[in-house]
């Protein structure tokens, strides 16, 4: 059976779960294997129906080769929003491999937050080209969007959002709604505004279907909403969605006027960058390509690694000190490493909560007395546990109980120390405006080993020799 039978007979859905996306990535793969004169034809017959999205995750684990090579075969009307969905290093791969036409044809459609997204990857001749296109309102709102940092809720919200007065009728605004072209994505409330643009409070879709059409809007206008400030952070908006389970939000200026809104597929975009961010950054890394060079890979990655070679290396100059009682109790050279182990163990679970609170906006630095508390108790109590049965073990393997008594202390006092560094290590980046991801992770273990190391053996020189 042939590909181009193959693509016809499965008829993708435009929306794929992850086994299918994995399947239609696989058979790319083996399309883009095949060197006849139809590998072109059969590849865009594939993709052809796909979602921007599913195609946004296939160029994204594609080589750059390859990667470009299925790019020239995507329906070019799906350029911009492909572009919205993929990562920013495809990003900048995508729109190096355009001419200027192609990249005027896959802008003039967005919506003018939605440019503003890509504006910073785009030419700066492209951007100026396609505002010529937009209308007065619209450049004002793509300058606005713009001028926002990122991270901000202002670099997130966009300007598509339904608005009427209070002193219409339901009736009146079902005729408005008939009378659009589309429906705005997400839309789950419509906001009521005065001549000025202040916002008055938000109407929901339920409620303007199921009540009496001849009643006005501010019979049912909510006034107790949940608003949103355009130079708040993003962590702002997740958190809000997060806990009151929004669809879209209303932002205003401080003269209380509506300037835009967020909605939840911004929200859990920023919530995955985040949590992709953070990952990297505890273990001291910045987004990159996986196929990208060797050159910019090792860039990316030396640093921190010399870092830790350091680190490394100081722990390793502690031990060195206690030469002579190692090489007079040699098992002790096996035991320091549980020692070690165990307190970056438990620091870590410490590390990996703080983190999170503080990406939740729930803790500060104004929290540490009250979390060095709880954790210190937290971790007696855990440690208490993991160091009898450590402690058992020392016995059994050196026969003397003043080994196993040393362990237990080591032990206990090292995951405290893990425990309260867990704590202070990411409020104090927090403190400085540093990510308390960046790098934490390599600074907990540093000093659960050269600590970990220092107090098992100076305790150790102390009562056994």
């Amino acid at each position: 059976m042939s590909d181009t039978v193959i693509a016809e007979e499965i008829k993708i859905p435009k929306r794929l779960d992850t086994e299918e996306v994995q399947m239609v990535l696989e058979h790319v793969k083996s399309l883009l294997e095949q060197e006849d004169h139809a590998q072109d034809e059969n590849l865009q017959k594939y993709i052809l129906h796909l979602h921007p999205a599913d195609i946004a995750y296939i160029l994204e684990s594609l080589p750059k080769e390859e990667r470009l090579q299925v790019w020239e075969l995507v329906n070019s009307q799906y350029d911009g929003d492909i572009l919205l969905e993929v990562d920013d290093w495809v990003r900048e791969d995508l729109i190096a491999s355009m001419n200027r036409e192609d990249l005027l044809a896959a802008t003039e459609t967005l919506d003018a937050d939605e440019l503003a997204d890509l504006a910073p990857d785009l030419p700066a001749e492209i951007v100026a080209e396609v505002q010529k296109g937009l209308t007065e309102r619209e450049r004002s709102q793509l300058l606005e969007a713009m001028g926002y940092e990122e991270g901000t809720v202002g670099a997130i919200m966009d300007f598509d959002m339904v608005r009427v007065r209070e002193d219409i009728t339901l009736e009146v605004v079902l005729r408005y709604l008939r009378r659009l072209d589309y429906m705005p994505d997400h839309t789950d409330q419509i906001f009521i505004i005065d001549r000025q643009e202040h916002l008055l409070g938000t109407l929901s879709l339920a409620d303007l279907l199921v009540n009496d059409p001849e009643r006005n809007v501010r019979d049912f206008m909510n006034t107790d909403f949940f608003s949103l400030s355009p130079e708040e952070e993003d962590t702002v908006a997740t958190s809000a969605f997060e806990r009151y389970d929004l669809v879209s939000a209303p932002v205003v200026d401080k003269e209380n006027r509506l300037i835009g809104r967020v909605t939840i597929n911004e929200v859990v975009d920023v919530m995955r960058e985040d949590s992709q961010e953070q990952d990297l950054a505890r273990a001291g890394l910045e987004e990159e390509d996986m196929f990208a060079s060797t050159e910019k890979a090792v860039r990316n990655r030396t640093p921190w690694l010399l870092i830790n070679l350091c680190t490394a290396s100081t722990a390793s100059f502690i031990a060195a000190q206690f030469e002579g009682t190692v090489g007079k109790i040699v098992i002790l050279a096996f035991l320091m490493s549980i020692v070690a182990g165990i307190g970056g163990n438990s620091g870590n679970q410490t590390l990996t909560l703080v983190i999170r609170a503080i990406a939740m906006g729930r803790i500060s630095s104004k929290s540490l007395w009250t979390m060095l508390k709880r954790e210190t108790w937290v971790t007696m109590l855990v440690g208490l546990t993991g160091s009898i049965l450590a402690s058992f073990f020392a016995w059994l393997v050196s026969g003397s109980y003043k080994i196993a008594l040393v362990m237990v202390i080591a032990m206990i006092c090292n995951m405290i120390i893990g425990a309260a560094l867990g704590v202070i290590i990411p409020l104090l980046q927090y403190k400085f405006d540093r990510d308390p991801a960046v790098g934490s992770s390599v600074l907990l273990t540093f000093a659960t080993d050269a600590l970990g190391f220092f107090i098992f053996l100076g305790l150790a020189s102390l009562f056994l020799l």
